[in-house]
C-alpha cells in the first residue's frame, strides 16, 4: 500500500507541474505571438484535442486498470497481450487521425474564417498550423497506451516522468523557437506559431524516449513476471478490446467537455463577429482572449481544487461498493466544500482585478480588451471545477453513464446558443452560452448524485452561504483598495496593484474563514496545524 500511495503521489504531483506550466507558459507566449498567433495556436489545438480524445479513448487509465486487475490473479500474460495488439491498434488510430486532421486542414480553415489575408490570419496559415500540430497523433496514442501498462503494475514513476519531461520539451521548444524567430530572425508569427504546434510532436516524442529507457531497464524483470504467468481464462483479443472500452468510456466524457465546448467557438466566433462589423484582427483577438489567453489562466485555480477534491473519488467508490451511506456523504459533502472553497474565491477575485491581472501579464495595449473578456470569463472556472467534480462522483458512483447524458445536454445548449447570444452580447455571448451549457450539465450530474446515493445537499448549502459572503466581503475590500491605488499608467503600476489586490483580498478571506472556523472544517485534516485538538 505505501508503494502504490507513494506512486499516486508522484503521478499526481507530476501530472499537476505538467498542467500548470502548461497553463502559465501562455503569459511569454502570448507576449511573443500576440492575440492573433494565440487565435492561430488555438485554432490548431481545438482539432487537435479532440481527435487526440477520441483515438486515445482514456487509454492509461483503462489500460491501468485492465492490467492491475489481471496482474493481482497473476495473469500477467492478458496486461502483455493487450500491449502487443495495442500498440499495434494505437498506431493504427493514431496514423488514422493524423490523415483525417491532415486532410480536413484547409476545411476547417475554410469553416474558421471565410476570406484569405487581411489583417488577421489566412486560410493557409490556419491550414499550415493545423497540419503542424497533427503529426502528434502518431506518436501521442502508442505513449498513453505504454503508461497506462506501467501504472497497472503500480509504477507510477516511468509515466509521471515522461510527462514532465514531454511537457518540458514541448514549452522549451514553443518559447526558445518563437523567441529566434521572432526576435533573432525577424520572422513571421505564422512561422513561431507552426513551430510551436509541432512542439506537441517533439514532445510526444521525448516522452516516448522515457517510457522505452524504462522498458529497456525493467524488461528482464517483466520477462519473468511474464514466464510465471498463470492465466486464469483464455481470454480473446475482442474480450480484451470489450472490457478495455468498457473501463475507457467513462474517463472520455470529462476529457471533451472543454474541447468540445473551444471547437463551437473556434467555428461561429470569428465568422460571427464579422458580421457584426468587427475586423477579422478584431475578431480573432477576442477569440484568442476567450478561448486561449483568459481560459489558461481561470484553469490554474481549477487545476488545483480539482486535484485535491479528487483525490476522495477513490474513497467515495469505496464507500459505496460498501453500502456505508453516512460515509459516503460526508465525503461528497466534503469533495463539494473543498471545491467550492477554493475555486470561488479565486474566479471572484480574478474578476475583480481583471484589467490589472491582464495588464501585468500581457502589457497595456490589449489590456482594456483582454481584461474585459477576462472579467466576464473568469467565474466560469466555478463552473469547469463543479462539472469535472460532479461527473467524477458520478464515476465513484457507479453512473459514469450520465455523464455523457450531461455533457451532451450541455454542449447541445451551448452548439444552438452560441451564435444567437453572440449576435446579441458580441464576444460576451460566447461566455454566456458556456456558463448555460455547464448549468444545465452540473444540474443534471446533481440529480443523478442525489438519486442514487440519498444525498442531502442541506450542509453545501450552508457552506456555499458561508463561502458566497466571504467572496463577497473579500471583493469589497479589493475593489475599495484597488480606488485608492488610482488609474495605471505604466505596466509596473499593474504589477503593484495586482499584487496588492491578491495579497488583502487573500488575507480577508483566510481570516474569515479562520475566525468563522470554515478553513478549519475544510482543511483541517490536510492541514497540520488546523487539525483539531483532542
Amino acid at each position: 500500500m505505501s508503494r502504490l500511495l507513494r506512486g499516486t503521489l508522484i503521478l499526481s504531483a507530476a501530472t499537476f507541474f505538467s498542467k500548470f506550466i502548461g497553463l502559465i507558459f501562455v503569459i511569454p507566449f502570448t507576449n511573443l505571438v500576440e492575440e492573433q498567433g494565440m487565435a492561430l495556436y488555438g485554432y490548431a489545438y481545438i482539432p487537435y484535442t479532440i481527435l487526440l480524445s477520441i483515438s486515445t479513448m482514456g487509454v492509461p487509465l483503462a489500460v491501468s486498470k485492465f492490467v492491475s486487475k489481471y496482474n493481482a490473479l497473476g495473469d500477467y500474460a492478458a496486461g502483455r497481450k493487450l500491449l502487443k495488439s495495442g500498440l499495434l491498434v494505437m498506431t493504427l488510430t493514431g496514423t488514422l487521425a493524423f490523415v483525417i486532421l491532415y486532410m480536413l486542414a484547409p476545411i476547417l480553415a475554410h469553416q474558421i474564417i471565410d476570406e484569405k489575408g487581411g489583417q488577421g490570419n489566412s486560410i493557409e496559415d490556419i491550414t499550415l498550423v493545423i497540419r503542424m500540430v497533427s503529426t502528434a497523433l502518431i506518436v501521442v496514442p502508442s505513449m498513453s497506451l505504454i503508461r497506462g501498462y506501467f501504472q497497472g503494475f503500480q509504477s507510477m514513476g516511468p509515466t509521471a516522468v515522461s510527462q514532465v519531461v514531454e511537457q518540458i520539451v514541448r514549452i522549451v521548444f514553443i518559447l526558445v523557437g518563437s523567441y529566434v524567430v521572432i526576435n533573432l530572425m525577424k520572422g513571421e508569427i505564422t512561422t513561431a506559431v507552426a513551430l510551436s504546434t509541432f512542439a506537441a510532436t517533439l514532445g510526444a516524442i521525448a516522452g516516448l524516449a522515457v517510457l522505452i529507457w524504462y522498458w529497456i531497464k525493467r524488461k528482464p524483470h517483466l520477462d519473468k513476471m511474464y514466464k510465471e504467468s498463470k492465466p486464469v481464462a483464455d481470454i480473446s483479443l475482442k474480450d480484451i478490446y470489450k472490457e478495455t472500452i468498457k473501463y475507457a468510456i467513462p474517463f472520455v466524457a470529462v476529457g471533451l467537455a472543454i474541447p468540445l465546448y473551444q471547437m463551437v467557438d473556434q467555428f461561429t466566433i470569428v465568422n460571427t463577429l464579422k458580421q457584426m462589423d468587427y475586423t477579422l484582427k478584431e475578431a480573432e483577438s477576442v477569440f484568442a482572449i476567450i478561448t486561449q489567453i483568459a481560459h489558461k489562466l481561470v484553469m490554474i485555480p481549477v487545476s488545483l481544487a480539482t486535484a485535491l477534491a479528487l483525490t476522495l473519488i477513490p474513497v467515495i467508490t469505496k464507500s459505496f461498493t460498501q453500502n456505508d451511506d453516512e460515509i459516503l456523504h460526508k465525503q461528497i459533502t466534503q469533495t463539494f466544500q473543498m471545491v467550492l472553497f477554493l475555486t470561488a474565491p479565486a474566479a471572484i477575485g480574478l474578476t475583480v482585478l481583471a484589467y490589472p491581472a491582464y495588464g501585468a501579464l500581457f502589457g497595456l495595449s490589449s489590456m482594456e480588451t483582454g481584461g474585459y473578456y477576462l472579467q466576464w470569463y473568469a467565474p466560469t472556472a466555478l463552473w469547469f471545477a463543479m462539472f469535472t467534480v460532479t461527473a467524477a462522483i458520478l464515476q465513484g458512483l457507479n453512473q459514469q453513464r450520465y455523464a455523457f447524458i450531461s455533457l451532451s445536454a450541455g454542449f447541445l445548449a451551448k452548439l444552438i446558443l452560441n451564435k444567437p447570444l453572440l449576435l446579441v452580447f458580441g464576444g460576451t455571448g460566447s461566455v454566456i452560452a458556456t456558463d448555460i451549457g455547464y448549468t444545465l450539465s452540473i444540474l443534471f450530474n446533481l440529480y443523478i448524485i442525489k438519486k442514487y446515493s440519498g444525498f442531502s445537499f442541506k450542509w453545501v448549502y450552508r457552506r456555499t452561504v458561508l463561502i458566497t459572503l466571504f467572496c463577497a466581503a473579500m471583493a469589497v475590500t479589493v475593489m475599495i483598495v484597488s480606488s485608492l491605488l488610482g488609474e495605471t499608467e505604466t505596466r509596473l503600476d499593474t504589477i503593484i496593484k495586482l499584487t496588492i489586490g491578491i495579497l488583502t483580498g487573500g488575507a480577508v478571506y483566510v481570516f474569515l474563514s479562520h475566525r468563522s472556523g470554515l478553513l478549519n472544517i475544510i482543511l483541517g485534516d490536510r492541514i497540520p496545524f488546523l487539525k483539531r485538538r483532542k
